[in-house]
């Protein structure tokens, strides 16, 4: 059988065993998590409305799509909706159309409305955050209010965390509304996904974008002089790197200019202590960066990846179409169980960068895994 495009999770049944945590299995069908259809955020908008109108609105709705699709402004609007001051459209007395005006999520946050989002370095969600948000959503609420948390990056929390967070999912309290946004729906566990009504978005940041063409062309490049050595593995290591080095560069370089303005302009008008914490507040500004650049590139590889499995299953819905005479003289050597091995081998390097460990020896290792 062929596997379909999924937007949302891919997942392999079969009789294959599976491969780390992701429960893939090779051999038969991808199966998705929901219809696959994307909206734009006006029809999403529409469609979650109207299913509050009805009273028929879901308790977790996960909003995915990529970075710039108006993950955030859909979330905005919908608080609105279901906690008074939404709305916005038809027409005023002079017949023209009504413009809704949506604040930013930081904004809306109140007692009842709380927005979550990775902290720190390491730009990770922790357990303790979600417990507290699940002790505000049990608390009881004004007649009418709606509980809100709002998790931005949802796929950013840990394990830990994750799976107090499922808790909630299986038993939400009473007038309880839960919006998970990610780009990175797959990262998520499945048990989460299956507990949550997905709405993926159209639009945002392309793929190809900030970079992703370069690591395209290196991945088409390698693919010609031979995928599949340790050769090809880290000329690939090194395209990748040097990406990332660019985007150091550039982060580092914003960081530093903000942080001379400051310098200049409050020396004079406040204390060393105050200069030191804005300081370390622009460089985990510009580590911050960097590591959303990797987690992007992450994207194209394992979309490529992904490519190459799609035209050796021939099931269309290629990401980078114009690619795909490069990767049919791959698709043609790699089995389906192979290809998800390499996958595999990405994700746990992404999940292995997450942690403490060494950049440049993890990255040298995890590509000869994948691309070797």
């Amino acid at each position: 059988m062929r596997p379909r495009r999924c937007r949302a999770t891919w997942r392999f049944v079969g009789n294959f065993p599976s491969f780390g945590g992701f429960g893939l299995h090779a051999g038969e069908v991808w199966r998705q998590h929901s219809s696959g259809m994307a909206y734009t955020p006006e029809r999403a908008y529409e469609l979650v409305a109207a299913a509050h109108g009805r009273g028929r609105l879901a308790h977790a709705l996960l909003v995915s799509g990529a970075n710039g699709c108006g993950k955030q402004h859909l979330a905005a609007r919908l608080i609105r909706l279901v906690n008074g001051g939404g709305g916005g459209g038809g027409f005023d007395l002079f017949g023209e159309p009504v413009v809704e005006t949506v604040p930013p999520l930081e904004e809306l946050e109140d007692a009842w409305v709380r927005v979550i989002r990775p902290r720190m370095k390491s730009r990770q969600i922790g357990v303790d955050i979600i417990r507290d948000l699940e002790h505000t959503l049990h608390l009881a609420a004004p007649e009418g209010t709606y509980k809100i948390g709002v998790i931005l990056e949802a796929d950013r929390m840990n394990d830990q965390a994750a799976n107090a967070f499922l808790k909630t999912l299986e038993e939400p309290p009473g007038r309880t509304l839960l919006l998970l946004l990610t780009a990175n729906p797959q990262r998520l566990l499945p048990t989460i996904l299956s507990r949550c009504l997905n709405i993926p978005l159209l639009g945002g940041r392309s793929l190809l974008a900030e970079g992703g063409d370069e690591l395209v062309a290196a991945l088409n490049n390698a693919a010609l002089r031979g995928f599949g050595t340790p050769v090809a593995a880290l000329h690939l290591k090194a395209a990748f790197t040097g990406i990332l080095a660019r985007h150091r560069e550039s982060a580092d370089s914003a960081a530093a200019a903000a942080e001379k303005e400051e310098i200049a302009a409050y020396r004079d008008t406040t204390d060393g202590a105050w200069l030191k914490e804005r300081k370390a507040f622009h460089e985990a500004s510009a580590q911050a960066e960097y590591l959303d650049a990797r987690n992007r590139m992450f994207d194209v590889l394992l979309a490529w990846m992904a490519d190459l499995l799609r035209l050796r299953t021939k099931a269309g819905g290629l990401d980078f179409p114009e690619s795909a005479g490069d990767l049919a003289k791959i698709a043609g050597r790699e089995n389906e169980e192979r290809l998800l091995r390499r996958m595999e081998a990405l994700e746990s390097l992404r999940r292995t960068l997450e942690t403490n460990a060494f950049e440049p020896l993890a990255l040298e290792v995890g590509f000869l895994k994948a691309f070797g």
